[in-house]
């Protein structure tokens, strides 16, 4: 009886170890965890609980995802510079945009301030010190310190 219980709970542990190992590869070509865990029949909330009790799992899961997306973003990319050989103008756009300074998308604040508010000593050493940090000229001055090291 004994000897059933084991053999079962060895046969449930191969079971879980093949469809970890199915999901993993189905993770590779399908970076979506809700779509691969249907085409291998494994319910989403099994797969998260495995995520929670095996660290190992996490690490694969992770390594599977991150493939995964690495091959959709290949085969985006081809199908863009497909679209832009075939002169399609969104595509060429789109690559313009995202790959090209000239033509990123530019954004400019314009703004009317009506109140001239002065700064307390504290607030205007905070901002001395913020400016000073990143290397800007304080308040009142032309050059920044590092400037005027280099004269």
């Amino acid at each position: 009886m004994q000897r059933n219980s084991e053999k079962k709970k060895q046969t449930i542990a191969a079971r879980i170890a093949q469809d970890k190992t199915a999901l993993l590869e189905q993770l590779k070509k399908t970076p979506i965890l809700q779509l691969a865990c249907e085409k291998i029949g494994v319910a989403r909330s099994t797969a998260y609980r495995w995520r929670e009790i095996d660290p190992e799992f996490i690490k694969a899961l992770n390594g599977a995802l991150l493939e995964g997306k690495l091959l959709v973003n290949d085969v985006a990319e081809s199908q863009l510079m497909a679209a832009i050989r075939e002169r399609n103008m969104t595509a060429i756009v789109f690559w313009l945009k995202h790959n090209h300074p000239s033509y990123k998308t530019k954004v400019e604040i314009t703004a009317h301030i009506k109140e001239n508010y002065e700064l307390t000593p504290e607030q205007r050493a905070l901002v001395g010190e913020a400016l000073r940090r990143a290397a800007l000229p304080s308040p009142g001055e032309t050059t920044t310190k590092h400037e005027r090291a280099a004269q």
